[in-house]
């Protein structure tokens, strides 16, 4: 069992894509040579007048004591599995830890209690099943939470509590199954969802309900075979949407309704062989919606007088459409195989 506190042995958080290298890039470039540790054995430390910033990875030692105005902490690819419940004591000022790509199996409820000026905290690619109800009751700072790629199977409201401020939350790459219902009630500020690459067949009616201000949902990756009427409708700023690569074979017809600042649809990769009427009525208007583009390449459509409304949207929007030569029809046997584009040109 590998375990470690600043008072012990510690733990490397991890720097897992671009989220929140701002931070650190602003304190590098403040700091002068002699302020690096080059030996590969310690971890890196940069000294700025905004505080010290810490980066350990393999094959470098665990510090014994973090600098008392550290406000970066990298803690990366160690395996740890564990790590103690003072582990952040004495680090008040911490802003920023990443401790991806280890071995965590379960955190302290008290793991955060040091450090309630955190904003970002990156867990991805651990071991975790559940996180300890409590875990975020000073952490009213905490703006981005990333869980991604992680072992969770459920999610309990009762683990996300306290986290007033939050704006990103990552739950992709996880075992998900099921939602609870008013799981996201009580985030006011929330703009980036990702849910993506979980096991989800179905999502609670009032998933998007509440005072949330999002912006971009990632559903992609998931077992959705529907996509109701409702769901949608509580973030009418939604700009980006991505739906693909799921089991999508019915989308209601108010399913987009009121979605006034889309930007970005991806149904791609889906079971549909038609859309209901008036489905694209709300979207790709001579405004800025949709001005990044859609895509529903990949699914079977049935290109037949059914689709006559989509065909007919289609052609308006045709300049915003992502892989045209991909999208085609799957049938009658007369049309299989013709692109969609050429399927919707009047005759």
């Amino acid at each position: 069992m590998s375990s470690w506190s600043p008072q012990r042995n510690q733990s490397p958080g991890g720097l897992s894509s671009h989220l929140s290298r701002t931070l650190f890039l602003l304190l590098l470039s403040v700091v002068s040579a002699q302020d690096v540790t080059p030996n590969p054995d310690t971890c890196l430390v940069f000294h700025s007048i905004n505080g010290s910033s810490v980066s350990c990875h393999p094959p470098a030692k665990l510090p014994h004591r973090l600098p008392a105005d550290t406000v970066y902490l990298v803690v990366e690819f160690f395996n740890l599995t564990q790590l103690r419940a003072d582990t952040l004591q004495g680090a008040s000022n911490l802003q920023e830890l990443h401790l991806s790509t280890n071995q965590l199996e379960s955190l302290s409820p008290k793991f955060l209690l040091p450090v309630p000026l955190l904003k970002v905290l990156d867990l991805t690619r651990n071991a975790l099943t559940r996180l300890p109800p409590g875990l975020f009751r000073v952490s009213a700072a905490l703006h981005t939470l990333v869980l991604k790629e992680n072992r969770l199977e459920i999610l309990e409201p009762s683990w996300l509590q306290g986290l007033q401020a939050l704006g990103h939350l990552d739950l992709s790459g996880n075992r998900l199954q099921t939602l609870p219902p008013g799981l996201l009630a009580n985030f006011t500020s929330l703009h980036i969802l990702d849910l993506s690459n979980n096991q989800l067949k179905t999502l609670p009616p009032d998933l998007l309900r509440g005072p949330l201000q999002l912006e971009r949902l990632h559903l992609e990756g998931n077992r959705l075979r529907v996509l109701g009427e409702g769901l949608l409708t509580p973030q009418p700023d939604l700009r980006y949407l991505f739906l693909n690569d799921n089991r999508l074979a019915t989308v209601a017809a108010g399913a987009f309704q009121g979605l006034r600042q889309l930007d970005m649809l991806d149904l791609s990769n889906n079971l549909l062989t038609a859309v209901p009427k008036g489905l694209w009525t709300s979207l790709g208007q001579p405004t800025r919606d949709m001005k990044d583009g859609f895509d529903i390449s990949g699914n079977p459509w049935i290109c037949d007088e059914k689709l006559d409304d989509l065909y007919g949207w289609l052609m308006a929007n045709r300049d915003k459409m992502f892989s045209q030569n991909a999208t085609r029809c799957a049938g009658p046997e007369a049309s299989k195989g013709q692109k969609l584009l050429e399927a919707a040109k009047p005759h």
